[in-house]
């Protein structure tokens, strides 16, 4: 059975991976001296809380939202429940199928975690799952040739996972699974430099001992992503930067420095807030620039400050959870979140918690 390490070199000498590598696989993060249980239960939790708080609202203007709901800050009534509760979208059944099947394989098997997506019925599947869905079922073969070159926010918003086979043994092979992980899906040089990037960003957040300057969120995602980016162009759709074209990190660099002075739902309309990841990124970015000291109004801000929220609060949530941890969020949201990956297994996302914790870090306490 070859390793992930040599999977991935393999792909990237048949051109087969949208990647560059300059060396930068090859390097470990910085150490992580402690692993705090709490802080990696709030980063996979955040996933889940992020994603259920948006999930009744998505795909509409943060100004039609706001005047069908009001202010987001609880968990909307679900009729079908006959309650105010937390029920997932994809973002949540794609991370915790992730941290299932890692729990089996006692690491990362994107094989397995592969053909577990195109198994299961997926809340809102996006353009770009189904047609890996449809691709593997269809056409078959190594897993590997399933990924559609798309750069679309499907993988981001489940990267959290990555980390988790690396934080007893922490090594360079941090960077090749978080490779893997998005290019399952989506194979796309935007897709799995953001994906590297921010597994880099949680892998340190989870060692900070208060929050970054709010500088750093964007400076370390392009000094990471330019690492990995390879030559693709990608040009803006939205707004002010509609038609503009560059790299990923470019773009986010700019579109950051240019809305430094203005609120997160200004920024975020400056550039749109949908799931393409030239919206996506910025937004995670600005909102987490602007809030990441508390964590709830941060999730809050994504919930009702843009498009795709129920991805990007995911996505926000994972960042301050791991920052703050498990005990930093508010108890209300994780006593309303039902924990469901499927129709009605309530309580797998906390008893998936509590095992990735006994697994990889040692201390189970979700």
């Amino acid at each position: 059975m070859p390793t992930n390490r040599e999977i991935f070199e393999g792909l990237i000498r048949n051109g087969s991976l949208a990647v560059s590598d300059n060396g930068f696989f090859a390097t470990a993060p910085p150490p992580l001296p402690r692993v705090d249980p709490d802080r990696v239960a709030g980063m996979l939790l955040g996933v889940a809380i992020g994603d259920s708080l948006g999930n009744s609202s998505e795909g509409v203007s943060p100004r039609q939202r706001r005047a069908r709901f009001g202010e987001i800050r609880e968990y909307q009534y679900n009729r079908y429940l006959n309650a105010n509760v937390g029920t997932p979208t994809d973002d949540t059944q794609l991370t915790f199928w992730a941290i299932e099947e890692m729990l089996r394989a006692g690491g990362f098997d994107p094989e397995a975690v592969s053909t577990t997506f195109t198994r299961e019925h997926i809340f809102g599947i996006g353009s770009t799952m189904r047609a890996f869905v449809t691709v593997a079922k269809r056409n078959g073969g190594a897993w590997h040739t399933w990924g559609r070159k798309s750069a679309g926010n499907g993988a981001l918003m489940r990267i959290a996972p990555a980390l988790l086979p690396h934080l007893r043994l922490q090594s360079a092979d941090l960077w090749i699974d978080a490779a893997l992980l998005s290019a399952i899906t989506h194979n796309d040089s935007a897709s799995i430099a953001s994906c590297v990037a921010f597994t880099g960003m949680l892998w340190e957040l989870l060692g900070m001992k208060e929050p970054p300057p709010r500088t750093w969120w964007t400076t370390r995602f392009v000094e990471l992503a330019k690492e990995v980016e390879s030559g693709d162009s990608y040009r803006a759709r939205h707004g002010h930067y509609s038609g503009r074209t560059g790299f990923l990190w470019q773009l986010v660099e700019e579109m950051i420095g240019e809305a430094k002075d203005l609120d997160a739902p200004d920024a975020c309309e400056m550039w749109g807030s949908g799931a393409y990841l030239l919206e996506t990124v910025p937004s995670v970015l600005a909102i987490l620039e602007r809030h990441a000291d508390d964590p709830e109004e941060a999730i809050v801000r994504a919930v009702n400050d843009t498009w795709d929220n129920d991805t990007v609060a995911a996505i926000i949530g994972a960042a301050v959870g791991a920052l703050h941890g498990r005990s930093a969020l508010p108890e209300h949201w994780i006593d309303g979140l039902l924990g469901r990956t499927r129709e009605s297994d309530d309580g797998a996302v906390f008893r998936l918690v509590d095992e990735a914790l006994d697994a990889f870090v040692g201390e189970g306490s979700s």
